[in-house]
């Protein structure tokens, strides 16, 4: 078991997991502008029973129903009827324990990275060069120390796992 793998097992995992373009870009249009049927399958499997964090425009991306099997929150200052919901990740995280997966967009996972403790990052080749293209937050190599780029049950993926440095 690498370290990235005990990162995964911890009880009081913060894991962001993301999908990202050659330039950064994780969505355009309010829709991830990429298919990768076998990254789904790995998204749902590292995020079943656990908690998934996302914004309210994530929420809506995903037909506005909650993803089965996970507790579902949403960050958002509108009331939502059928989700669990906070006005702030600050309130989210005090009323959650155990694993926790931050899913998006990019302004939860701007916040985010000061919360959580592993970077789970698949690399999809379409390039998405449009200036409507929502990006991820730049990754600062001096907190976060980056595994290897390791193969993706699908052959045109990669995955590449980020720890957090913890200081010394």
């Amino acid at each position: 078991m690498t370290a990235f793998d005990e990162e995964l097992a911890r009880p009081d995992l913060r894991g962001i997991i993301v999908a990202v373009s050659p330039e950064g870009a994780i969505g355009l249009d309010g829709r991830i502008p990429w298919h990768h049927s076998a990254d789904l399958k790995r998204f749902k499997r590292l995020t079943m029973g656990t908690a998934i964090v996302m914004g309210r425009l994530t929420w809506e991306s995903i037909g506005g129903k909650p993803l089965p099997g996970r507790r579902n929150v949403v960050i958002t200052g509108r009331p939502l009827d059928g989700v669990e919901h906070y006005a702030s990740l600050a309130d989210a995280l005090a009323h959650l324990s155990g694993p926790i997966w931050f899913i998006g967009g990019a302004r939860l996972y701007a916040e985010a990275l000061a919360h959580a403790n592993l970077l789970d990052v698949t690399y999809v080749p379409e390039p998405v060069p449009s200036p409507r293209a929502v990006r991820f937050p730049a990754i600062d190599e001096r907190d976060w120390e980056a595994g290897p780029l390791e193969p993706h049950d699908d052959p045109a993926l990669k995955i590449r796992r980020y720890r957090r440095r913890h200081a010394s």
